[in-house]
């Protein structure tokens, strides 16, 4: 049972109130609750409130929203934190280690807070307790329900006498604590929609913000901690956009000034459907698992969403996270959905490859993720795991693949493994030499180096059929594979001379096909 029968300390209300108005610096949230993990809806909000504080010198803080203890997901928390810290989104304050002056970050850990905030509302006669049993609220829904209404609580307890009320009181029922909705011709000036004009008392009952439990909703939690913790600067999904509306009716009745608000418009699939929290390839952690780079993600949500001044490209350019901060604008935010191309994610990917190879330092981490990459997947392989031929695949990679894990695919198998002794006795040791040779100075782009092959065949009166078959067996030692000209194109000069040198080499142990030299 609750019990709310205590003044609220001055000292607490006077300090926060005071850090609250004076606070010149842009302050924003992101709020998410640990009911499951992070998705691109909750990156985008995440995104979108962080470069408006970065853009403004301000701070980005994070709460966690668990009053729903029912719903509670274990490592729901650490997971967020560490998608957020992925995608390069830097915390100022929050929970654990980041910590803040104007903490606890956690919801759960605030419950005296809200005690001694809702206490202020029931003194004013914003606020009233309901003793209405779930029984009774359960027969205004199916009555409701029959006469075809939208189920609302009819405000019964709100007029209930003050002897009446500590008669239950006494007897020691169950209550919750309800908020009086009144009617609110005034707009919400929606940073991104303009001005917004609803009247949620004709839709809704009073709405409970303490639980029976002790708990706030979500409602009364969200305001009174966005005062508290001196936040300037509210970015959320549209759907809560008439929820704002309530959040404005209980700043009145507190007497406090509200933060500026900003709806973000709803994020659809390519075929106009609405995301969802149950589609299995919206989590972060799924990107993550996928091999996209977090710049790439974050350009593919700011693609959808808008955010920037002319921002009307023939193709997809990517820009690093200073360039975001530097021309965002939340005025130019989208304010209609916003519909997500997976081919345009694919796209960024390999934008952001390049970007990184631009990069020594960068390339070197790339590089590094390769060789790790390769020697798991073939550890009891010869392997050529060169720097500057890694270096050399990517650059190639990037301009046809999406992923670094697609370098270790099977038909890419010779990228890596070094071929063994297999050799045919239907070229000449002098010709590999020679064609070696002719290499050394070759352009070794893929066309050059068709036409390279095919004079080279026709000059040693050699079959282009065989001069194929012998290169693919001294490259790769593979029966099938890219075209021999792109193999070597892939492998590059450096590698390709050093493969057919080894090539020879090994036939120089032949003496007639088909016979070993004695070497006694």
């Amino acid at each position: 049972m609750l019990k709310l029968r205590f003044k609220v300390p001055q000292s607490i209300c006077q300090h926060f109130v005071h850090r609250r108005f004076y606070s010149k610096e842009v302050r924003v949230r992101f709020a998410p609750s640990p009911t499951g993990y992070l998705h691109l809806g909750g990156l985008r909000t995440a995104l979108y409130n962080y470069l408006y504080a970065r853009n403004k010198k301000g701070k980005f803080l994070l709460r966690i929203e668990d009053t729903d203890q029912t719903r509670f997901l274990a490592g729901a928390t650490e997971s967020i934190i560490e998608d957020l810290q992925w995608a390069g989104i830097a915390i100022d304050e929050g929970p654990g280690q980041f910590g803040g002056p104007y903490g606890p970050y956690r919801q759960s850990e605030r419950t005296q807070i809200y005690m001694e905030n809702v206490q202020t509302l029931l003194k004013n006669g914003s606020a009233y307790r309901c003793f209405c049993t779930e029984k009774r609220l359960e027969l205004l829904r199916k009555d409701a329900a029959r006469t075809r209404q939208v189920p609302k609580y009819d405000n019964k307890c709100r007029y209930l006498e003050k002897e009446k009320m500590h008669e239950l009181l006494d007897k020691g029922i169950p209550y919750c604590v309800r908020f009086k909705l009144t009617d609110y011709e005034e707009a919400l000036h929606d940073l991104i929609y303009g001005d917004v004009y609803h009247n949620v008392s004709n839709s809704e009952g009073d709405p409970i913000i303490i639980k029976t439990d002790q708990f706030p909703t979500y409602h009364f939690a969200n305001v009174v901690d966005d005062h508290l913790m001196a936040i300037t600067h509210v970015f959320r999904g549209v759907e809560w956009q008439i929820s704002t509306i309530k959040h404005l009716l209980m700043y009145k009745a507190f007497g406090w000034e509200p933060p500026n608000f900003g709806h973000l418009p709803l994020l659809i699939n390519a075929d106009g459907t609405k995301l969802s929290k149950r589609q299995d390839d919206i989590g972060i952690r799924h990107f993550r698992d996928r091999g996209y780079f977090p710049m790439a993600v974050l350009n593919y949500v700011i693609s959808a969403g808008g955010g920037f001044r002319h921002q009307q490209y023939a193709k997809p350019t990517i820009h690093n996270m200073k360039e975001l901060v530097e021309k965002f604008d939340i005025v130019s935010v989208n304010s209609h959905p916003s519909r997500l191309n997976p081919d345009v994610l694919n796209e960024f990917n390999r934008l952001e490859l390049r970007e990184l190879l631009q990069n020594d330092l960068t390339a070197d981490v790339l590089i590094k993720q390769i060789q790790k990459l390769v020697r798991q997947t073939y550890p009891e392989e010869d392997l050529d795991l060169n720097s500057s031929h890694i270096k050399n695949v990517l650059q190639w990679s990037s301009q046809r693949l999406t992923f670094l894990q697609d370098l270790i695919s099977p038909q890419l198998s010779f990228l890596w493994i070094k071929p063994s002794a297999l050799h045919s006795s239907e070229l000449k040791k002098d010709q590999l030499m020679a064609l070696r040779n002719t290499l050394k100075s070759a352009d070794f782009t893929k066309e050059n180096l068709k036409k390279l092959l095919k004079d080279f065949a026709k000059q040693e009166n050699v079959k282009f059929s065989l001069l194929m078959k012998v290169l693919r067996t001294s490259l790769s030692g593979l029966k099938e594979g890219p075209g021999v000209a792109e193999m070597m194109n892939i492998l590059g000069k450096q590698v390709t001379l050093q493969r057919l040198e080894d090539s020879v080499q090994e036939k120089s142990t032949w003496n007639e096909p088909g016979q070993l030299k004695d070497t006694a």
